[in-house]
């Protein structure tokens, strides 16, 4: 991979950024299957945070970097309970909390802390109703939340994909809900937006991105 290149594709990525009207948004590289490599990039390029899908590889690169040279990790994929134990060390923040269960692991595990700080999570919401997204529906989100706060969690803001068939209008509707459902809660994060849609996201308060192939190009199979 070409550090170079990616800085140059991110530099890209905050005019697209800017000429929708963002200001401050964060990028999230989304580093799932590449290697190592995309983390130092990634960090040489500027990048406000990683964003990692899957347990093992996520595990397995965070041994070959120390935790004070690489840039925030954000799980961005789905969560099993029984992964989060492995995983608490390691994430800084959780963005897809979706169900109740999660919640509950992961107040559980913070209570276990020993160092300081609170666990900080996003909310995932199925704006697109979806059956194969992931997310909560959004009559439990206020639910969701009030767990996670009662039992000491850092609730920072929410979470959502786009529709699939990216219509536009679709799109912009799904990101509207998050942003008045964010409003009513007065969280602040609001992390929507992919390759793809990048723009729409911005235009409806974005704060965060999450961005992969427009960064590192074709996404290999496996790392």
């Amino acid at each position: 991979m070409n550090q170079a290149l990616v800085a140059t594709r991110v530099a890209e990525l905050r005019d697209r950024i800017s000429r929708a009207g963002g200001i401050g948004v964060g990028i999230v590289a989304v580093t799932k299957t590449f290697g190592i490599d995309a983390w130092s990039d990634a960090k040489f390029a500027g990048c406000e945070a990683l964003g990692e899908n899957y347990a093992q590889e996520l595990i397995a690169k965070s041994q070959q970097v120390d935790r004070a040279e690489r840039l925030p990790v954000h799980f961005i994929g789905q969560l099993q309970t029984n992964k989060i134990k492995s995983l608490f060390d390691i994430v800084d923040v959780w963005q897809s909390v979706d169900r109740a269960s999660v919640v509950t692991e992961l107040v559980k595990r913070q209570m276990a802390r020993t160092s300081a700080g609170r666990c900080e999570i996003l909310v995932q919401v199925n704006t697109t109703s979806e059956m194969d997204k992931g997310g909560c529906d959004p009559t439990e989100v206020e639910a969701l939340v009030h767990q996670a706060r009662q039992g000491g969690l850092d609730v920072t803001g929410l979470m959502t994909v786009g529709p699939t068939d990216m219509d536009r209008g679709k799109t912009r509707a799904a990101f509207r809900l998050l942003k008045q459902m964010a409003l009513d809660l007065g969280v602040g994060q609001l992390s929507m937006g992919m390759t793809a849609d990048v723009e729409i996201a911005v235009e409806e308060g974005s704060t965060l991105v999450r961005v992969g192939t427009a960064l590192f190009g074709q996404r290999p199979h496996s790392i």
